[in-house]
């Protein structure tokens, strides 16, 4: 079920979004060769403190790390280890913080120190491809209008679309309705009409 949002809960939703995206930031700046996962899944927590704000994931469904982070080959989900982050590495850097009973998720990919031109060139489609998605979330419109434009870009870039994950909404719980797959189900349309 969509969890419909009133200007007022937008309102409060925007502190938890922004302390996210302002930890985010902080983290992609305090990456750096040599390093490890756990040292950046530390780092992230004590930004979210600094804010008032505390990890979404830490805990949820037994998560054991504050923040996602990935390392070039790792889709999503990554928990931090001593894993030392090199010279080229791309990270999926993925922040969710709760902060006055409100949910923020954000994520973005960084390159450790700079990265190969195919690897530049794979964050420079997925991210147009969000933005092609973005434009498509009109009142009106479909959630496959979201997915059939972001499918549509990347795989017109030569690349494809992982199918075992999807985007979600979020609100005072994390993973709300709708669910929004990056990609267009053929066998069953989804139907949901955007507010």
């Amino acid at each position: 079920m969509i969890v419909l949002k009133n200007e007022r809960d937008l309102e409060a939703m925007r502190p938890a979004c922004a302390i996210a995206r302002v930890v985010l930031d902080e983290i992609a700046v305090f990456i750096s060769p040599g390093i490890t996962t756990r040292e950046v899944d530390k780092f992230a927590a004590s930004r979210m403190k600094h804010y008032g704000a505390k990890s979404a994931f830490l805990g949820y469904r037994k998560f054991p790390g504050n923040i996602c982070i990935s390392v070039n080959e790792q889709v999503v989900h990554g928990i931090g280890s001593d894993r030392k982050v090199e010279f080229g590495d791309i990270l999926s850097l993925d922040v969710g913080v709760v902060y006055h009973g409100f949910i923020g998720d954000t994520a973005k990919t960084v390159a450790v120190g700079g990265c190969s031109v195919e690897a530049q060139r794979l964050m420079d489609v997925t991210e147009k491809a969000l933005y092609e998605g973005i434009a498509k979330a009109l009142p009106g419109g479909r959630v496959t209008d979201i997915s059939r434009a972001i499918q549509t870009y990347v795989e017109g870039n030569g690349y494809s679309v992982v199918r075992e994950f999807v985007g979600h909404g979020v609100g005072r719980t994390m993973h709300e309705e709708p669910q929004i797959p990056n990609y267009v189900i053929r066998s069953a349309i989804r139907s949901c009409v955007l507010g």
